[in-house]
């Protein structure tokens, strides 16, 4: 899975990667970006 770092300002993929279910119900994959170690967030389609 890739997302967007806003720390290193390009998309990387997402290390350690896990779905999960946000308050209002649509899911996203939360993971660590593999350059810099900061948290990446990324929402998926329905």
């Amino acid at each position: 899975m890739e997302g967007y770092c806003v720390k290193c300002k390009k998309k990387q993929e997402i290390k350690d990667a896990k779905e999960e279910t946000m308050k209002n119900g649509r899911k996203a994959m939360k993971g660590k970006c593999p350059a810099c170690a900061t948290g990446m967030y990324r929402i998926l389609g329905k």
